[in-house]
């Protein structure tokens, strides 16, 4: 790469960074100054909403829109994105006078949200603007205007909306965070609202839905040789066996690492006996812990595998690093 080149494109990086930076902290000494009741009264708006809050915009402030919209709606406020257009063709159906609006313009003066935004208000619906236009039409509709004007935008021709983006979806995430604090929203609430992340999958899902079954699980009895219970921890590919006394309970484990530590005393298997090779008393878990928990002991302990147990010590089955990897849990 040609070095002028280089010196430009990485000018260009910071001088971005450091504009939307400046914009953002414009922005926040606003909160302190003539933005402050606008914005308490935006929150109060929607925590008091009894319906959804629908959020809207176009263009570039659609798509900061939407994600405003996923924002609210992850951290348990119901929430959705309405194009404008679409919403004079119908979907304003979809906004009753329970719900609060929330409109995005930079200009404030976007003619698809003025057409709908008279008819939201009629119906009774709350209206909270984002605009970097005090003064603008959708400003002054507005039963709170949030100020999110910005110096100017990071593009170098001042044109590409970029600075005003950054700033209009950090103001929709200030909105979604004091509205969150509002409601008293907690982790577990956010872990059962995102089912399907690893997040959600770690702290909701049980050992019981991860642990391998009796069946799939290595076992042999106290009485077994040393070389039946290493079959058996072949045949079953976990790395371990467990091995239990006459009663069926769980009387020790022996992995692939209590092997290695005996072969490097001696290469002669024939005279060891099961029960002197056997690490006694292992780590066991139930099955209806978390998986988090699982994973937590497996960390504390510096082991790679658990045996799961009844109250009374019976095996239930056993899981390993792999099988939480396979659940997607870590």
């Amino acid at each position: 790469m040609i070095t002028k080149t280089r010196e430009r494109t990485l000018k260009l990086a910071r001088d971005t960074l450091t504009i939307e930076a400046a914009a953002l902290q414009t922005m926040r000494d606003r909160l302190e100054g003539f933005n402050a009741d606008a914005f308490v009264l935006a929150v109060e708006l929607l925590h008091g909403c009894k319906g959804r809050i629908v959020v809207s915009g176009i263009g570039k402030s659609g798509h900061i829109a939407r994600k405003i919209a996923a924002t609210f709606a992850s951290t348990g406020s119901p929430a959705f994105f309405v194009h404008p257009a679409e919403a004079s063709h119908g979907d304003l159906g979809m906004v009753t006078r329970d719900d609060v609006f929330v409109a995005l313009s930079n200009s404030g003066e976007t003619d698809e949200l003025l057409t709908i935004v008279p008819i939201v208000k009629r119906t009774g619906a709350k209206l909270i603007a984002l605009t970097g236009a005090p003064s603008s039409s959708l400003a002054k509709l507005a039963d709170a205007h949030l100020d999110t004007s910005v110096e100017k935008e990071a593009c170098p021709l001042n044109l590409a909306p970029t600075t005003s983006t950054t700033a209009a979806l950090a103001m929709g995430d200030a909105l979604a965070i004091s509205l969150l604090d509002a409601r008293g929203f907690e982790a577990e609430d956010f872990i059962r609202s995102h089912p399907g992340g690893r997040l959600g999958r770690k702290q909701l899902m049980h050992v019981s839905e991860v642990m391998r079954g009796l069946a799939d699980t290595p076992q042999i009895s106290i009485d077994a040789s040393l070389q039946e219970a290493l079959l058996e921890m072949t045949s079953k590919c976990m790395g371990m066996v467990v091995i239990l006394d006459a009663h069926k309970k769980v009387f020790g484990i022996l992995t692939d690492g209590d092997l290695r530590r005996l072969l490097e005393k001696t290469t002669n298997l024939d005279g060891i006996k099961l029960r002197s090779a056997t690490t006694a008393n292992p780590r066991t878990i139930p099955p209806e812990l978390l998986a988090e928990e699982a994973i937590e002991m497996m960390e504390k302990h510096r082991i790679n595998h658990l045996v799961v147990t009844d109250n009374d010590g019976h095996l239930l089955g056993a899981l390993n690093l792999h099988d939480l990897f396979a659940a997607k849990v870590i």
